[in-house]
């Protein structure tokens, strides 16, 4: 069965950097649309970036530019960079994945069928 394994969240100032990584295993990471969300206490789960097949990369308003999403298919895992942290950007962060699709991948919740447990990230 699928998993998604998140790291690499944090405690870090207003300004600081963060890499959070995501190792999958029974999905390949090459295959289909993979993404990344994330959820404050009190709020809805909030889209944060997509990544293709292709390789190509999606990111809403609010956080373009300070993101960027990455996947090392050999490793089979994918990564979300953060610089530039505020503090607003603090909750859990999920990794998710969805079987392949021959359309653009979705960014909402329900559009992802597999995901991880998350990893805590706090901006001061």
């Amino acid at each position: 069965h699928v998993q998604l394994v998140e790291s690499g969240g944090g405690s870090v100032p207003a300004g600081g950097s963060l890499r959070l990584s995501c190792v999958a295993s029974g999905y390949r990471v090459a295959t289909g649309c993979m993404g990344w969300f994330r959820q404050a206490p009190g709020q809805e789960r909030e889209w944060v970036a997509a990544i293709e097949r292709d390789d190509s990369t999606r990111y809403p308003e609010s956080v373009e530019g300070r993101v960027t999403i990455s996947k090392d298919n050999a490793e089979n895992t994918l990564y979300l960079q953060l610089i530039n942290l505020k503090p607003e950007d603090s909750g859990i962060y999920y990794c998710v994945a969805d079987p392949p699709k021959y359309v653009r991948c979705g960014t909402t919740p329900a559009d992802f069928t597999y995901w991880g447990q998350g990893t805590q990230v706090t901006v001061s």
